[in-house]
């Protein structure tokens, strides 16, 4: 996957759709319950509403299992990518873990993890992507892919890893 230097506008999506996690996490008690512990909870009560919204959502049919370590902790990036028809992100692999959805599109994902070296992926299906493997995907399709992407990357290491000599076989 190229790295491009995030669009302003991008960014500021990203920071939102940070922040709108962060909330959607700690707004699982109900509304009584925070209106009454507000005072207590926070030093600054809030009395405007706050909006959560759904970019993209997908399921995983097993646990899964996040964990990345590095030296000099760990960076979490937020990024949406866009493969037109015919693209590739090429062959790399990643330090740490990935997770995303398909917003939109088809996308042919190419592993050896898979039993038959490949595994399409649709909109509205999540991807989980481990440390270390080689893949590639492409799409094949006549449409865009977009793709929301989390990147848990070791603090200084590169989102995608195109040296292929610092991969799995």
């Amino acid at each position: 996957m190229n790295a491009s230097r995030p669009r302003p506008f991008a960014r500021a999506r990203s920071a939102a759709v940070l922040v709108a996690v962060v909330f959607t996490l700690s707004a699982c008690s109900s509304a009584d319950d925070v209106a009454s512990s507000t005072d207590t909870a926070s030093p600054t009560a809030s009395h405007a509403p706050v909006e959560a919204v759904d970019l993209a959502a997908g399921e995983q049919d097993a646990p899964v299992e996040v964990s990345v370590s590095g030296d000099d902790g760990v960076g979490v990036t937020f990024r949406e990518i866009t493969l037109a028809p015919g693209a590739t992100t090429g062959v790399h692999c990643h330090y740490g873990q990935l997770v995303a959805v398909v917003s939109e599109g088809t996308l042919t994902h190419y592993a050896d993890i898979y039993p038959s070296g490949v595994h399409v992926y649709n909109t509205g299906d999540s991807i989980i992507e481990g440390a270390g493997y080689r893949h590639e995907g492409r799409n094949e399709g006549d449409e865009n892919v977009v793709l929301w992407v989390t990147y848990i990357i070791p603090e200084g290491k590169p989102l995608a890893e195109t040296d292929l000599s610092h991969c799995d076989a």
